[in-house]
């Protein structure tokens, strides 16, 4: 199980999917203009989502069984549980913990890159194993 977050794949994951944990985090700054600080989390996950699944297809994982239809259907699945992460730490982070604690230091910024940064390993069995898998 280790080795398997040793390998030039899952390195390659974790470079894809930080350039769309940056586009993920980044944009929240510019949708939180427009929308409340929860709605923002959730349009800047799919902006991230969209960029990862491109980087992802074409650098991380070989040719999968699927279609890309059904592989961007199982990305999105898997990315609806790492959303469901991603907010609740995110949003519970900024709105009841770190009130409760006193952290005044970019609470919701801090909050959200805890919140970008927790669904990595989820993510990538998910992907590895039902959105780009490959033949046995």
């Amino acid at each position: 199980m280790i080795a398997k977050f040793k390998s030039k794949q899952f390195i390659s994951f974790l470079f894809a999917g930080g350039f769309a944990a940056v586009v993920n985090f980044g944009s929240r700054f510019f949708y939180s203009e427009f929308v409340s600080f929860g709605n923002a989390v959730i349009l800047a996950y799919i902006t991230g989502m969209i960029t990862a699944f491109i980087l992802t297809k074409f650098f991380v994982f070989e040719k999968s069984i699927h279609s890309v239809k059904k592989e961007f259907y199982y990305f999105t699945m898997v990315n609806l549980v790492a959303l469901l992460q991603t907010y609740i730490i995110s949003v519970g982070f900024a709105e009841y913990l770190f009130p409760m604690m006193g952290f005044k230091f970019y609470p919701k910024a801090v909050a959200n890159a805890i919140g970008v940064v927790f669904p990595v390993f989820t993510s990538f069995f998910g992907h590895k194993h039902f959105s780009f898998r490959g033949e046995k």
